[in-house]
Order: C-alpha cells, then sequence, then structure tokens
C-alpha cells in the first residue's frame, strides 16, 4: 500500500528569560513555518484504500502539496474532506451544520471549479440553486454482471444477457439446472431492489417532500416475483452491504446486480469471463423503462477549519477534476466521469471489460427523470427498516405488501423523528 502522508507536529516555544549578556548574541533565524495539511476521511476497503492512496500520492509528487489520509470514524467531527458513501449520507443529512457547501469553499479559495454536472449526477450533490454542494467522486448506478462461461455451461447466449426480470426467470431455471446452487444473487438490496427497480419503474421511493412511499404495485410485485426466485434458489441474498460481491467473484454466482464500479474488483474473478448488461426492468409497467440513480461516493467538505486548510483542499479538487485524473478514477474506481468530455476519453483509455461497464452503466441512465427525492438506502433508519422487511419476504416469513406497508410505516416515522432527514438536500 502506498505510503500516507504523516501529520506534521509543530512544536511552540514558550518565554525564556536570558541574561542581559546573552540578548546581545545575534538570534538564530525562526524556524520556517510548515504548510496546514488537510485530512481526507473516508471509510473504503483494502482495495479501494490502497487506489486512493495512489492518487494523493500522485498529487503529492505533482504539485508539491500534501493531503493525509484517515479512517472516517462515526461520532467524531468531520475531517476537512470526507469521502462519505450512499450508506453514510444519513451523518449529512441529520447534521448539516457540519459541512460547508464545496462551491462557497473554492470560491473563498479561488479556485474556479469549471464543473457542468449531468443531469443524473446533481441529485444529492447540488442545492435547489444547481450550486454543488459535494464532488460526486466515485458515483455508480446498478448494473448487472454475468459469466459468460456460466452461461455457456447452461447453454445459453453468452452475447445475450437479460433486458427484463422476466427474461431473466428463465436463464436462472438454466443455470441452476447446469449446477449452479447460486445462478442470481444481489449486493446493496436495498439501493438496487427499492431505490433503482423504483426508479426504473418510474415509481420513485419516495415524494418530492421526503416521505416514502415504496409500497405500489410496481415495487409490491417485484418483491413478490424475488420471494418466488427465493423459494426455487434461484436467488440467494448474503449480506445488506456488498458481501454478495466475493460470491460472484469467486464464480459460486452466475449473475450479479451492483454497482457498475465494480468491473474494477472483478477484473481478476477466478473463472469469470465478465459479461455487463444494464439492471433489468419490469416491461410490464407503464410508461416504459426509466433512468436507474447515481449516486455513490462524495466529497463533502467539513465546517470549521482554518482558510489556510480550505485553500489546500481546493487545490486537491482542482486536481480531481484534471482530465487525467478523471480518467484514472474511472479506470482504477470504476466511478463514472463527471463530464461528457471525461466520458468519451475514458472509453479510449479502459480495458475492454471497463468500457463494457462503463457503457451499461450510461444506458441504465439514460431517458426521462422523475423529480428526485430521498433514497432509502440514503438514512441508515430506513435502510435498516427495509433490510428487515425484505429479508421477511425472501425467507417466507410476511407477504411483500404486508412487508413493505410496514417498512414504509416505520420508515415514515424514522423520518418524522428528525426533521432534517427529510430534506433531499442538506443545504
Amino acid at each position: 500500500m502506498s505510503q500516507f502522508v504523516r501529520p506534521v507536529l509543530i512544536a511552540f516555544c514558550a518565554a525564556l528569560s536570558f541574561p542581559v549578556h546573552a540578548a546581545k548574541s545575534p538570534a538564530k533565524p525562526a524556524p520556517k513555518a510548515v504548510s496546514v495539511i488537510p485530512t481526507l476521511a473516508h471509510n473504503l476497503d483494502e482495495a479501494n484504500e490502497t487506489r486512493l492512496a495512489a492518487v494523493i500520492e500522485r498529487y503529492q509528487k505533482e504539485t508539491g502539496n500534501a493531503i493525509r489520509l484517515v479512517r472516517l470514524e462515526k461520532g467524531e467531527k468531520p475531517a476537512t474532506l470526507n469521502l462519505l458513501g450512499r450508506y453514510e449520507m444519513s451523518d449529512v443529512l441529520s447534521q448539516p451544520k457540519n459541512f460547508v457547501p464545496l462551491y462557497a469553499m473554492m470560491s473563498k479559495a479561488g479556485q474556479p471549479m469549471n464543473l457542468s454536472l449531468s443531469e443524473v449526477l446533481k441529485p444529492g450533490v447540488t442545492d435547489t440553486r444547481g450550486r454543488v454542494v459535494a464532488l460526486p467522486v466515485m458515483y455508480s448506478t446498478p448494473v448487472l454482471f454475468y459469466n459468460k462461461n456460466a452461461f455457456r455451461k447452461a447453454g445459453l447466449d453468452p452475447e445475450v444477457p437479460p433486458k427484463t426480470w422476466f427474461e431473466m426467470q428463465g436463464q436462472l431455471d438454466k443455470l441452476q439446472t447446469a449446477g449452479y446452487d447460486c445462478p442470481y444473487t444481489s449486493s446493496w438490496p436495498v439501493w438496487v431492489h427499492i431505490d433503482n427497480v423504483s426508479a426504473v419503474s418510474g415509481v420513485p421511493a419516495s415524494d418530492t417532500k421526503g416521505g416514502l412511499k415504496f409500497n405500489g404495485l410496481p415495487q409490491v410485485k417485484h418483491v413478490a416475483m424475488m420471494a418466488t426466485w427465493s423459494k426455487a434458489r434461484y436467488f440467494r441474498q448474503y449480506g445488506y452491504a456488498n458481501e454478495a460481491s466475493q460470491r460472484f467473484r469467486d464464480g459460486e454466482c452466475a449473475i450479479i446486480t451492483t454497482d457498475s464500479r465494480e468491473h474494477a474488483d472483478f477484473q481478476d474473478a477466478r473463472g469469470v469471463e465478465l459479461g455487463v448488461a444494464p439492471l433489468p426492468f419490469h416491461d410490464d409497467v407503464y410508461g416504459g423503462r426509466r433512468p436507474a440513480l447515481a449516486d455513490g461516493p462524495s466529497l463533502w467538505v467539513g465546517a470549521g477549519k482554518s482558510a489556510a486548510e480550505y485553500k489546500q483542499a481546493a487545490r486537491f479538487i482542482t486536481f480531481l477534476l484534471s482530465p487525467e485524473i478523471q480518467i484514472e478514477l474511472v479506470r482504477n474506481h470504476g466511478g463514472l466521469p463527471l463530464t461528457e468530455a471525461a466520458r468519451l476519453a475514458s472509453l479510449s483509455r479502459l480495458l475492454k471489460d471497463g468500457k463494457l461497464a462503463l457503457d451499461a452503466a450510461h444506458a441504465s441512465l439514460q431517458g426521462r427523470t422523475e423529480p428526485a427525492g430521498l433514497r432509502v438506502s440514503s438514512v441508515n433508519g430506513t435502510r435498516l427498516i427495509a433490510d428487515q422487511e425484505l429479508d421477511a419476504v425472501w425467507s417466507d416469513k410476511k407477504p411483500a405488501k404486508a412487508a413493505l406497508d410496514t417498512a414504509v410505516l416505520r420508515g415514515n416515522s424514522v423520518l418524522g423523528s428528525l426533521p432534517a432527514m427529510k430534506k433531499t438536500q442538506p443545504f
């Protein structure tokens, strides 16, 4: 792992009394002031921490400036910069005064931010006036990864992944018959099967005022379908986060729905020839397929730091927005490029699987979007409730309608006790 920049300790000397003759001695030159080193807090896994450390090291070599990486600790005051994932966004939503808008920091630091985000990247990181309050540095959207070798073994065309959930069921049956005990799995179940299935079906999981409403007919039908897949052992669930991803990487599961950026982690998957496709949709929903959601780790600026820290942090943001670093972030972290120019440049520099994943993600995000609302997966309380209720359905303990009704009722109760969390934007 790249060596992190260590913090600099500044020693202060107390005033001392000297004899009279000592006052005539030439004074020693004052020590040179040491530049402030801002911190960047994160909660990445080891592989992605190593990749981020490499970006920091490159920044130091190319600019002579430094950023100190630290772990993101729950309950601690925010660092200068904070890389927050979708499951950590409740910290911003519930404590907005602990953060300052990115555009304000950049302006005060005298660093221009020529960034025009596409519409799909704006929710959650722009305010009501369209100003960028955080940098969506590693955004992604859910896609379907599949093992082409598994498809061949099952007698399926490896170049024809499922477009709809209905098509997918027939393929899962053949994969099971071919010997796969895990034909299909999913990481981030609430993000994929509540937030994104709702969005793709044109029925957002929350309204524009922040109230939850993911218990409509399309959501109930989808969750009930997944329950039948679970009973038939077509679908296997392994956890609430990305635990399932390792099962796909090991070749145990034939299909997975997860982050588009995980193509970077699947490059060395054992016995897997990687295929990628947009997230399936339900073709019987009125209005046709709608765009999936884009979100993920974004950089937020902590409040209460010195002007010198903010100035150094702003320089690092400018570095991240440079074309070469944008390409590097897409290639190594699998994040969505922040501009169309960066996307086109990335496509010319990516390996085959990376290009396929980026194309699938881009295709998933096309179409007319609905007004942005609160994501169920963005607030810890609502996400955990939804996870519990999904588990109850998929383990055959509750019917889908009853579970989703309960999840919405319990979730809105949580939001009602924390009014700040009902806002779709923190500033």
